[in-house]
């Protein structure tokens, strides 16, 4: 019997020992195996973020920003290059997902309306900034540069925007606009450079009210790419909530314009390296303004080396129509218009030096103060397109200098803690880690 005990006690004791050794190689390998998914999750090489990726695979230039780990590109550097005719370092963060809730709910509604020749880099960061701080649609009226099969393509793979060309119907339609018939925009009709680009930007305004309407837009502004919308008094720093906290009766807002006053002669992303801006007098007490007149001018025709009246936003409804490339109206009523206290327009004027060459490359009119009268409207820009078609290259550096370039840094003091000047920084949150400062 003991026998029989015994042998009947081993193959039980063989299954026991055949057990343990499972349950002890599970065990070692649980822990490995989870930690290995763990590494496969976290892995960057391999998985894509669907928070991070783009549903359209086209890449846009520039679109990765300092520190990311961004996917390969699938345009090579050189073209980058190309597009962008500067370095592969972004100017701004642009983020791949450029919808920013497009196509939601969230009222009002807002487009911008422009008339452009200009490249992606000034462009793309202008768009970005405006999607950022509520504006969901752009109608972009396009020519020269801004035209070219390179960079329409990528303004047109962005959502919200629409890219109107000035083709040969385009000119035919606006040919029958009633806007030949205003009397007060006649002064500019059949003249060369600004007075001709004036016109078109009115033509423009006209033909997107209809095309903001179709779309269910709310409000429409007009703006240039040069030019950045700074709703400071906002909740948010939204230009949707500045403008949903208007009373209802209102059809129309200014925007005063506040002016760029460069700090440096060797600017190559404004948007990025100007912080100093002059206030517009509509935002400065009589007595600061009057007080400090000629220090603020240093020696220009005017107060603002272009020009000082603001923009205009104005309320999508019936008879609506612009009123030059600065205001709307209405055909059938006067608008109740308002102006902001705090909000303002940034206009990033003559910012760059090549902008004196750029200016006299676009217009054919001859360098006498006559001739460049039925160019331009603003005594500046008349005397910078002189200077930039008869001076020498360091003849033009020095007069920029004087005319443009804050570089008097006891002057700049004085006039900020007067408050002729003052310092926004919001656009450059998104300054490149290698931009000069």
């Amino acid at each position: 019997m003991a026998a029989l005990s015994y042998s009947s006690s081993k193959p039980i004791s063989s299954s026991y020992q055949a057990l343990s050794y499972r349950l002890l190689l599970l065990l070692t390998l649980l822990p490995l195996t989870v930690a290995f998914f763990a590494f496969i999750l976290q892995w960057q090489g391999g998985l894509i973020d669907p928070l991070l990726s783009s549903p359209d695979p086209f890449q846009f230039p520039g679109m990765d920003y300092p520190g990311s780990n961004s996917r390969p590109h699938r345009r090579s550097v050189s073209d980058c290059v190309d597009v962008l005719g500067q370095s592969r370092s972004p100017a701004f963060p642009y983020f791949k997902d450029w919808n920013f809730e497009f196509g939601s709910n969230l009222r009002p509604k807002i487009c911008i309306v422009s008339s452009t020749a200009a490249g992606l880099e000034q462009i793309l960061p202008w768009i970005f900034y405006h999607k950022v701080i509520g504006v969901s649609t752009f109608f972009l009226f396009v020519e020269g540069k801004a035209a070219s099969p390179v960079v329409s393509k990528v303004l047109e793979s962005i959502p919200g925007v629409e890219v109107i060309y000035r083709t040969k119907e385009l000119e035919e339609q606006q040919a029958k606009s009633r806007i030949w018939n205003e009397t007060w925009l006649a002064k500019f009709f059949y003249k060369p450079c600004n007075h001709e680009l004036f016109v078109k930007q009115t033509l423009n305004m006209e033909m997107a009210i209809v095309m903001s309407r179709d779309a269910g837009m709310d409000w429409i502004i007009h703006l240039d790419t040069d030019e950045l919308i700074h709703p400071s008094s906002a909740r948010q720093y939204s230009v949707r909530q500045l403008l949903a906290d208007l009373p209802e009766d209102v059809d129309m807002v200014v925007f005063p314009n506040y002016e760029s006053c460069v700090e440096r002669d060797d600017i190559i992303e404004p948007f990025t390296e100007v912080s100093m801006f002059k206030k517009n007098f509509d935002h400065l007490p009589i007595e600061a303004y009057l007080g400090n007149y000629r220090r603020a001018i240093r020696g220009n025709p005017n107060y603002f080396l272009t020009y000082g009246n603001g923009k205009a936003a104005a309320r999508i409804q019936d008879h609506l129509r612009p009123h030059g490339a600065h205001r709307w109206h209405n055909y059938m009523k006067a608008p109740k218009e308002i102006k902001l206290d705090e909000a303002a327009v940034l206009h990033y004027t003559y910012t760059k030096f090549s902008d004196l060459t750029s200016r006299r490359d676009r217009c054919g009119c001859k360098p006498t103060k006559e001739d460049v009268k039925k160019c331009f409207m603003l005594e500046f820009d008349r005397a910078a397109f002189i200077i930039a078609s008869t001076a020498t290259e360091e003849e033009m550096l020095r007069w920029y200098r004087h005319h443009v370039v804050w570089t008097n840094k006891a002057l700049n003091l004085k006039l900020l803690k007067r408050g002729i000047l003052t310092r926004i920084y919001t656009p450059m949150v998104g300054k490149s880690h290698n931009s000069r400062t």
